[in-house]
């Protein structure tokens, strides 16, 4: 008796549900083509859904309610055997009562005849080896149609190649290429045939044979073995062969085993025993079939024994096994007795068809993965659920589904780290709050570990995520685990931009948290955090030294944005090196890079200051200012720039290599270049006032080149190239001489220091080049109570006149010697400024006792205010007479003299008012005798006026007693050439005074500068008269 299949490593699950197929005409009956079973000779499935044939030579193609949509006769009066197709083209062997031998026929599945309907037929040969014709047992087609096989009964292959470019090349029935005998064995029929495809491992096409006793491989493409390889020294039966769904392996069907072959030999073996009729693939899946059996209730499959006891006559039955196995998943997913026994399994349109022998169709539909899921959760088949998702090619969220219930399902069991390594596997698709709040206990927490060091790892963590890991490295105190995760290089994302998996502010700021200063300036450093990293070392480490140096390293804007917040910081701790970087910072030159630290650095001085209050209150006052006019630049987020030359500043600035012959073009113009303020830090020296000199006066001599040194044989550095904004750097100076000017006034413990620095602050305000603000030096002298600076800016803005009054007071105080200095500052000043000499007349006069050291004086003073014409005299009286120091005998002389010269001024004016007087009466007589009618004017010139000549007719006379020849005049003169010259002068004057008698805006002008001076001018050019006396024609 036979045995039926068995799986003893196989799981059964029912992943299959049988349907039975109904006529779509007829639900009582089978399908119509199926209705004759015993007349089928073959199926098989194509593109465009099931062909059958028959032992009529007929060909039917079906759709998906298997009804036939195209029939035709493709061997006349014979049987179909075989039948392939690939691309739309169909191979069909098949005999016909004429042709002795089979023919072999190829159909062209997208073009019909349009008379018969029937496919177009492409070609149609004779298969024959010899003279004796053989049985065909099987056939196999590549899947592009390069290569087609043919298993013959005596054991020999025939291989034709390139049968593609065979069938595009010719249009003849019979051109086919020549077949090539590719094995022989007389005594082992061929029972099957399989092309095994190009693969990414084997870039050649190999052909299957399998005999009745061995399996063998041929390759078909390139330059192979002349003969086939024997690879399994067994075989099979007929129709116990297929390929697998990827075409790649022959998958052989044994009564004691499944195997895979490949050309390299014998592959996977899967241990189903029992007999075999035949093996088919239906995706992952392989289908056996059994030859048929008697079921009894003693059959070792339970599948055989249920059909036993359920059926009457079991006995009778001549019944076929069908199961359905998934080989990857070691699951039997189907299995179910066919009483009539199983004709053909096809496999289209995603089911399984079963065909029986009495010609009932049965559906073998596969349940949906989330059904089968279901099934394997309620069985608790996990693992299995998660090979199945794989072989299924579930998505990922799908997957990750199946990884969460297999955690939750270790974790209820306690086994919490086979849990964590499928919440793991959950990572992208899986909240991850759902995972953390499982492992948040104390005894769970390096699971936890592994989940966050994973979900950093795939860049998904967030900065809570971060903050966690670190927070359990430090509670754990494991130092290497937290070195190896802040120093994961970045790795290199799909847009080729570094990424971090992890938060990296995260980072830092739990390092700091933590104490772990050493990591957190590490990754600050690292990925050029400058304001963490001056941050740890500064605020954190203390260590001022590194944050210096780091300093140094990082470009112009970087440094000056964290010197402005971290400066007064270093100045407390480093206060020599801080100046020296700030002084390198502000005078930068067009390099834009700073000096390396200097190795000698001069002894620090950090004595107190006695006068730093006074100071704090003008950076108090200035601070604001200097705030709102330059704003703290934030850090930059570019990439800083590294130092590459180890030479100095000035050395790269003067000590260039230069050519020895000069080029003959000139160098250009050196390019403006933007440096920063000074007075960014001028806050910062609160405390240093000495370094805060030393600041000021380094960077006045390398920036502008100035300094006031007292030593003339010191050096003076040229100042460094042009600024960009000139504006800026102008006020930038002025504040730097500002500041510098107040700390000479205010620095000095002793006498000496003291004297010292305010020579300084009068070479500062001596010097012609240095740029200050003179408002701002006044008030600083006046509060300092420097006088020498104080006149000296007065005199320097042009205010003599303070001058005087503050030698006036002086005098007033009782310094005797102070009267002398007003005589001579109004000796220096007085000729430029005679304003001056009514004060100093005062002055002098104010006091007996002034006046008797002074007579002589003011005498002196009398004179030039006379000479000079400073003061009237009765002014003068004025003044001497506001009070009882003067006496008339002072001026009694000076007195005399005014007196005399305003008579003689009298009487000249007295003389020229009666000559005026005279012309004009004699202006008027001559006016009434050329304007009387009465009479005539008789003129007694005899010679020309022009030439001189004795005076002849025809001759012009003209009323000024002016006559001329007609020939002297020009053509129609009419004015006395002799007279025009003069009258146009005079009418010329008198329109230009009737054009400025309309020009108000002038005239208030005038009056407002000398109102007397301006009206009188205003009455002689005859600006205000009432009627004007019309211009006279001669």
């Amino acid at each position: 008796m036979s045995t039926g299949v068995s799986a003893p490593g196989f799981r059964s699950l029912t992943f299959f549900e049988e349907q039975v197929i109904k006529d779509v005409h007829d639900l009582e009956s089978t399908p119509d083509i199926f209705k004759a079973t015993p007349e089928i000779s073959t199926i098989a499935t194509c593109s465009s859904g099931v062909l059958v044939a028959d032992i009529h030579g007929s060909i039917h193609l079906l759709n998906k309610d298997f009804e036939s949509i195209n029939s035709w006769v493709a061997h006349v009066g014979g049987r179909v055997t075989h039948m392939a197709e690939r691309r739309r083209v169909l191979v069909t062997l098949g005999e016909e009562d004429a042709v002795s031998s089979p023919l072999l026929k190829i159909w062209d599945l997208e073009s019909f005849d349009k008379r018969t309907g029937a496919p177009r037929l492409l070609r149609s040969a004779k298969v024959q080896l010899g003279n004796r014709p053989h049985p065909i047992s099987t056939l196999a087609l590549s899947a592009n149609l390069s290569y087609l096989a043919i298993g013959l009964g005596d054991g020999t292959v025939l291989l034709y190649r390139h049968l593609d470019q065979s069938l595009a090349s010719s249009s003849s029935l019979t051109s086919l290429p020549k077949p090539r005998t590719v094995h022989e064995s007389p005594t082992e029929p061929i029972t099957g045939l399989g092309f095994r495809q190009v693969t990414e491992d084997s870039p050649h096409v190999f052909l299957f044979i399998l005999t009745v006793n061995h399996v063998l491989s041929y390759q078909t493409s390139g330059r192979g073995a002349a003969s086939a390889t024997v690879i399994d020294e067994i075989g099979a039966g007929l129709g116990c062969a297929t390929m697998d769904q990827h075409a790649k392996d022959l998958i052989v069907a044994r009564d004691e085993a499944i195997y895979a072959c490949s050309p390299e030999g014998r592959g996977t073996c899967w241990a189903v025993e029992g007999h075999k009729s035949a093996i088919h693939t239906h995706q992952n899946y392989l289908i056996i079939v059994s030859p048929p059996i008697i079921p009894t209730g003693s059959h070792p499959s339970a599948t055989v024994r249920h059909f036993s006891n359920a059926a009457h006559n079991a006995s009778d039955t001549d019944a076929s096994k069908v199961t359905v196995f998934d080989p990857d998943n070691k699951i039997t997913a189907y299995s179910a007795m066919f009483s009539q026994g199983a004709r053909q399994v096809i496999s289209a349109w995603g089911n399984i068809y079963v065909l029986t022998n009495d010609g009932v169709l049965k559906a073998l539909v596969e349940k949906s993965t989330s059904v089968k899921l279901d099934m394997l959760y309620s069985r608790s088949l996990l693992p299995l659920a998660l090979n199945l998702a794989k072989t299924q090619g579930l998505d990922e969220a799908s997957v990750a589904d199946i990884h969460q219930h297999y955690g939750n399902q270790l974790y209820a069991k306690g086994d919490y780290d086979a849990a964590m390594q499928q919440f793991v596997q959950t990572i992208g698709h899986l909240q991850p709050s759902y995972v953390i709040r499982k492992f948040l206990d104390a005894q769970r927490i390096h699971n936890l570990v592994t989940y966050l060091q994973e979900l950093h790892s795939l860049g998904l963590a967030n900065a809570d995520h971060t903050t966690l890991l670190l927070n359990t490295y430090t509670k754990l105190k494991d130092v290497s685990r937290l070195d190896s995760f802040i120093k994961t290089e970045s790795r290199r994302n799909s847009s080729n931009s570094d990424e971090l998996p992890f938060d990296l502010d995260t980072a830092i700021r739990v390092c700091r948290q933590a104490g772990y200063f050493e990591h957190a300036s590490y990754l600050a450093k690292k990925y050029e955090r400058h304001e963490d990293y001056l941050r740890i070392q500064i605020e954190d480490a203390e260590n001022y030294k590194d944050a210096l140096t780091y300093l140094r390293k990082l470009g112009p804007d970087a440094t000056e944005s964290n010197l402005a917040r971290y400066g007064r910081a270093m100045l407390a701790n480093l206060p020599v090196e801080t100046t020296q970087l700030l002084i390198d910072l502000c005078t930068m030159s067009a390099s834009g890079t700073l000096a390396p630290e200097p190795e000698d650095v001069p002894p620090a001085v950090t004595r107190a200051n006695t006068a730093g209050p006074s100071y704090l209150s003008y950076l108090a006052l200035n601070r604001n200012s200097i705030a709102a006019e330059i704003p703290i630049p934030p850090s930059p987020s570019i990439k800083t720039v590294k130092l590459t030359d180890p030479v100095s500043r000035r050395g790269s600035l003067h000590e260039v290599s230069r050519p020895s012959t000069p080029p003959p073009a000139i160098p250009p113009p050196p390019k403006p270049v933007k440096r920063l303020s000074p007075r960014l830090y001028f806050a910062h020296f609160v405390d240093h006032m000495d370094q805060f000199v030393l600041f000021l006066e380094t960077v006045a001599r390398r920036r502008w080149g100035q300094t006031v040194s007292a030593d003339p044989s010191s050096p003076v550095e040229p100042p460094l190239e042009p600024p960009a904004d000139a504006q800026a750097d102008r006020e930038d100076q002025v504040a730097v001489w500002n500041t510098l000017l107040e700390l000479y006034l205010t620095l000095g413990d002793d006498d000496v220091e003291a004297k010292k620095n305010r020579e300084k602050g009068m070479r500062v305000l001596q010097s012609p080049t240095i740029p200050y603000d003179p408002t701002h030096a006044l008030i600083l002298c006046s509060t300092r109570g420097y006088t020498e600076g104080l006149v000296l800016l007065w005199e320097h803005m042009g205010m003599y006149e303070d001058v005087l009054r503050f030698w006036m007071d002086k005098d007033k105080e009782g310094d005797r010697e102070a009267s002398k200095e007003v005589v001579r500052q109004l000796k220096a000043y007085g000729g430029a400024h005679p304003h001056l000499y009514p004060l100093v007349l005062r002055f002098l006069t104010s006091s007996g006792e002034l006046l008797g050291r002074h007579q002589q004086d003011v005498r002196d003073v009398l004179e030039h205010i006379n000479n000079e014409s400073i003061m009237p005299p009765l002014g003068v009286i004025q003044v001497l007479s506001r009070n009882g120091v003067a006496s008339v005998g002072l001026v009694k002389e000076w007195m005399m003299t005014r007196i005399k010269e305003a008579r003689d001024e009298i009487q000249a004016d007295q003389e020229w008012t009666a000559s005026y007087r005279m012309e004009t009466a004699a202006k008027l007589r001559q006016v009434e005798e050329l304007s009387d009618p009465e009479h005539p004017r008789v003129f007694h010139v005899t010679r020309c006026t022009s030439c001189g000549g004795q005076l002849d007719l025809p001759s012009v006379h003209f009323m000024c007693n002016h006559s001329y020849h007609q020939r002297c005049l020009p053509d129609n003169e009419p004015e006395c050439p002799n007279c025009a010259r003069e009258y146009g002068m005079i009418r010329e004057i008198r329109r230009n005074n009737e054009r400025l008698a309309d020009q108000h805006e002038v005239f208030l002008e005038e009056v407002r500068e000398d109102g007397f001076k301006a009206v009188a001018e205003g009455f002689g050019r005859g600006a205000l008269n009432w009627a004007r006396v019309e211009e006279v024609s001669v």
